[in-house]
């Protein structure tokens, strides 16, 4: 007999699991099910092992930047031990995680899912279950690559596994996850090159504070090729040779390894979503405003696989996948906010930004920019920091319409004025807040 649940979550990540749990708490009969341990992308395979990784990082070239200035001594990651550090987290994730869901009332389920009808999935090892409603909430996966020997690169999941790294590295891709572990393996001792397509890298961030990263990354030993598109990837011995076209020439590099950076897309295409009418936009499922199925009302999604407004992120993951779920309980009432959602690249230091870009300021009225080198202040002498800068972006009422930052512990900045434009503050505003001295926080005032 085919079991029936008022809910089915698909993908037992961050929107997927606090999906589950509040539909179990107010009454529903839910189940969820994933394929990969339970946690998803961030915590298993992103961006809390990455920056467990980072802390590594980040304490050498501390030290680096504070060689001869009261620090001695040579300090270096051991890759193997750091591994283990990141372990320590990663591995009680999937047994924590189902325990909780099951405290909550959710049924767990593994293996993977595929629709059968517009009201029915079926689960290897589970058989066919029919559901009330069904959220998909699996993710994103590495955007296929077409080019001979693509299948040569590793994944963000693979690196993050290495039990040991590799010499000499080439990232293919200039993105967030190019950037982000380039700068762990630098600090790490590797030499790091990154191949990116694009004549430029990071578009969606401030372009004076892009130019700061790129140097800061270049003077981390990491080399960087624009507009370079990979050609063909094949084995030179126990190495690797990538051949990539760069000013109408074909040019080859060797590495001991290389990995995928060349950007993400929804991991949808396995779900059989034609046979349950699941309607699809730019590879995630096409949803209303209210997270709903356009195309088939029983069906809602979340995070990376939602063709939404909202960024691929996982603060957006989390409260898509309870708008979604308070959708289904109480009826199509709340929309998605997506105003005030920061943004952040976890080099060393970090480039941040909330808000709208300059250019896009500046069609909406007068705007006052305020842009600040800070890389002569206190907050960045104390540490030897040689880039760092703040772009403050306000309207002739003074509100806060966008921020950006380069700098150490900006991506904890960035959070105050995230809460500026959420709740409209003014420049003025900003200004009266009191901050404990010396901290990042009392350098707000002299940025605006």
């Amino acid at each position: 007999m085919t079991e029936t649940l008022d809910l089915i979550v698909i993908g037992a990540g961050m929107a997927g699991v606090n999906a589950a749990k509040k539909a179990a708490r107010a009454g529903w009969s839910v189940a969820i099910v994933d394929e990969l341990p339970y946690g998803g992308t961030c915590a298993l395979r992103g961006c809390d092992p990455k920056k467990m990784l980072r802390a590594g990082a980040e304490a050498v070239d501390a030290a680096r930047l504070l060689s001869g200035k009261g620090v001695a001594g040579d300090t270096r990651i051991d890759w193997p031990a750091l591994m283990k550090h990141k372990e320590s987290f990663t591995d009680p994730v999937p047994e924590n995680m189902e325990d909780g869901l099951k405290k909550a009332g959710v049924q767990t389920l593994h293996g993977s899912a595929r629709f059968t009808a517009a009201d029915r999935i079926e689960i290897d090892g589970h058989g066919e279950i029919k559901f009330g409603h069904a959220l998909i909430a699996t993710g994103a996966k590495p955007r296929p690559l077409n080019f001979p020997g693509a299948e040569c690169l590793i994944d963000s999941t693979d690196f993050l596994n290495l039990s040991n790294l590799p010499k000499r590295i080439i990232f293919v891709g200039g993105g967030y996850i190019s950037f982000e572990f380039a700068h762990i393996a630098a600090r790490a001792g590797a030499e790091v090159t990154i191949l990116d397509h694009g004549a430029r890298q990071f578009k969606l961030f401030d372009p004076d504070l892009v130019d700061m990263l790129l140097e800061r990354s270049r003077a981390a030993g990491i080399e960087i090729i624009s507009e370079a598109t990979p050609e063909k990837i094949e084995a030179a011995g126990k190495a690797q040779r990538i051949f990539y076209g760069k000013d109408g020439n074909t040019h080859v590099k060797e590495a001991d390894l290389m990995v995928h950076g060349a950007g993400r897309v929804p991991a949808v295409d396995e779900l059989n979503l034609s046979t349950a009418g699941i309607e699809t936009e730019h590879g995630g499922v096409k949803v209303s405003t209210w997270l709903q199925s356009t195309s088939n009302p029983r069906v809602y999604a979340a995070g990376d696989a939602a063709a939404s407004p909202g960024k691929p992120l996982t603060p957006v993951a989390v409260f898509e996948g309870k708008i979604a779920t308070s959708n289904m309980l109480k009826g199509k009432q709340t929309e998605p906010d997506y105003i005030g959602v920061p943004s952040v690249v976890f080099t060393i230091p970090e480039l941040a930004r909330v808000g709208m870009m300059e250019e896009e300021a500046r069609e909406t009225g007068d705007v006052e920019v305020s842009f600040t080198d800070t890389s002569g202040w206190f907050s960045q002498k104390r540490l030897g920091e040689t880039h760092a800068g703040a772009k403050i972006i306000s309207n002739s009422e003074g509100k806060i319409l966008g921020a950006h930052m380069f700098g150490p512990d900006y991506a904890e900045l960035i959070n105050i004025f995230s809460l500026a434009i959420k709740l409209g503050l003014t420049v003025d505003q900003i200004k009266t807040m009191p901050a404990a001295y010396p901290t990042g926080a009392s350098d707000i005032g002299s940025m605006l």
